[in-house]
């Protein structure tokens, strides 16, 4: 390899190694900051699961019984298993829609008192439905961008240990230069036999 080979390559090798470094300083920082947020969000709302059964846990929600829901995971759990359920008990497996439209389609004053109190029911738990499990997207984006993190700053140390022996190499002079030699083969001519002087060509 030649000294000026060997220089690009070093030089290539320092450009990898800042835009791994940054990549993996971005990633991480995006780690941190979408469940910092998430964290600030969540909380102040002050949504808990029920503590057991008998207040109304659902039996595959045990795992969180009495948990504050402060993580993507539990917003989504929340969001899915427990106001999901309600909602369609509520709804009677109806949507918003159904219940809006009943409503309006109502002549008899009571029973559509009673269809809009059901759809605007409807209405604010498909909104902190569809909240919570935005803020569930969002928390997986985060740990994704946590995963990669770990992977951008192996690729970067990898590439930094070979920075490293590049530039080792590159102090101790060992560049060498490869020539390629060609060997021409010999003439085969045909070798003719030497001819006397005074002596009479011979004719075939």
């Amino acid at each position: 390899m030649t000294k000026a080979m060997r220089w690009r390559i070093i030089v290539l090798q320092v450009v990898m190694v800042l835009v791994l470094g940054f990549a993996a300083g971005g990633a991480l920082y995006a780690s941190n900051f979408i469940n910092d947020q998430i964290h600030q969000q969540l909380a102040p709302q002050q949504i808990y699961f029920p503590a057991s059964a008998q207040q109304g846990l659902p039996s595959n929600l045990s795992q969180y019984a009495g948990q504050q829901v402060l993580t993507g995971d539990q917003a989504h759990a929340y969001a899915q298993d427990f106001i999901g359920l309600h909602l369609k008990e509520i709804g009677q497996g109806h949507p918003y829609s159904y219940w809006s439209g009943k409503a309006m389609q109502d002549t008899d004053p009571a029973a559509k008192a009673h269809d809009q109190a059901i759809a605007d029911t409807l209405f604010k738990g498909d909104t902190l439905q569809t909240m919570l499990n935005t803020a569930w997207t969002f928390w997986t984006i985060g740990r994704i961008a946590f995963f990669a993190f770990f992977g951008l700053l192996a690729a970067g140390i990898i590439v930094l240990a070979t920075l490293v022996f590049e530039v080792i190499e590159a102090v101790r002079g060992k560049e060498t230069v490869q020539a390629i030699v060609v060997n021409a083969k010999e003439s085969t001519l045909p070798k003719t036999a030497p001819i006397k002087l005074g002596e009479p060509a011979s004719v075939n």
